[in-house]
């Protein structure tokens, strides 16, 4: 058996949004910035687009601005608060346990002169609290980001909480968030949250990669991303990629429409799994306090998680120790939180998609647990 539960690093491109790819690609390839009726038919099918991501986060399509993921729009977003905001003052907010994205933005903000402060999460249950954010905000500050759903432990920060902590002080601080593991798997909207910049991305829930949005809250001038013929509104000019756009699109419309139904499903493996385990391996422990659907972070204290993975890869399931995108080392999310390095060592991430099955998870808690049998402990 094959299985894949390694969602949250990248995720199935599914039928719908192969579709509207290739039709872009094949069929109504035109530039959107010609004026031409190829040209003309390739800015509506841009617009149907920015309308169905809109959709799916409960936003005006005046307040999205593709990109070409969560990496460009964390970036936009830090940079882009930094250039706007400076008048007000030169320090950031954000979280120890932040995507590399987010952090090595922040770093380089430091190298200019921004003075970050990084909030450390629960060790229980990896959450930020909307009270360290209010104990750390001043009158300086600039830009408070915290990530929606952790892309490791699948921890729910309390945005909407920390916007009002923000608003009751009466700080101007700009709030982002990174809701890249959020979109299309929770109810996902800015407005709910109180937030005026989040990140969202295709890849993440099965559209193609290569694109990605950043939600600006209207009535915000933000600066550009990028300068050249004005495309986005001026904000990201360069000729949009028309078929990736449209698979993204594709792909959150179909997220979006089916979310309550995936959500439970998702949460009904994520729970067998956990039962099965709970029995099978005494010695587990699991991260975090289980707030997302479609993330499980577990650890085997005394093994290395590198092996184990290489065992669970040779029977055929993909799940992988961290962040994709981080290459070597101890997460930095699991390390922010305190825990003992036997349980980092042995940290697994499992990320489960709507297509997840009972069968699979069987099987994945059956190889585990042969695995651990087999090997010893360090």
């Amino acid at each position: 058996m094959k299985v894949y539960f390694d969602n949250s690093a990248t995720t199935r491109v599914c039928p719908e949004a192969i579709e509207a790819a290739v039709r872009a690609m094949g069929e109504d390839f035109g530039n959107p910035s010609s004026t031409h009726a190829l040209g003309r038919e390739s800015r509506a099918m841009l617009e149907r687009a920015r309308a169905d991501v809109a959709g799916a986060l409960s936003a005006s399509p005046r307040e999205i601005f593709f990109t070409s993921g969560g990496t460009e729009s964390d970036n936009w977003a830090l940079l882009g608060a930094a250039e706007l905001m400076r008048h007000k003052g030169r320090h950031i907010i954000t979280t120890a346990v932040e995507h590399d994205a987010v952090l090595k933005t922040a770093a380089r903000l430091k190298d200019k002169g921004w003075e970050i402060t990084y909030l450390k999460p629960d060790g229980a249950t990896g959450r930020v609290s909307a009270e360290s954010v209010g104990r750390a905000l001043r009158d300086d500050t600039a830009l408070v980001s915290v990530m929606l759903v952790n892309n490791e432990t699948g921890a729910i920060n309390p945005i909407r909480e920390i916007a009002d902590v923000i608003k009751g002080r009466g700080s101007g601080a700009l709030l982002h968030t990174d809701a890249v593991q959020a979109f299309c798997k929770i109810p996902v909207s800015p407005k709910t949250l109180g937030v005026d910049l989040m990140t969202v991305s295709s890849h993440k829930i099965h559209g193609p990669k290569g694109a990605g949005a950043l939600y600006i809250k209207d009535g915000m001038r933000f600066p550009p991303l990028m300068t050249g013929g004005g495309q986005e509104g001026g904000y990201r000019s360069g000729t949009e990629p028309i078929p990736a756009i449209c698979g993204f699109a594709a792909a959150a419309a179909k997220g979006f429409a089916a979310l309550s139904e995936n959500e439970a499903r998702m949460r009904e493996i994520r729970s067998r799994i956990v039962e099965n385990l709970q029995a099978a391996l005494p010695d587990i422990r699991f991260i975090g306090a289980g707030d997302a659907p479609h993330i499980l972070s577990l650890s085997l204290p005394g093994y290395r998680s590198e092996v184990l993975m290489n065992c669970l890869d040779a029977d055929g399931i993909c799940v992988s120790k961290s962040s994709a995108c981080k290459k070597g080392g101890r997460s930095h999310v699991l390390e922010a939180m305190g825990l003992p390095h036997d349980v980092t060592d042995g940290a697994i991430r499992v990320s489960l998609c709507a297509e997840s099955t009972a069968e699979e998870a069987d099987y994945f808690c059956e190889r585990l647990t042969a695995a651990a049998g087999r090997l010893k402990k360090r």
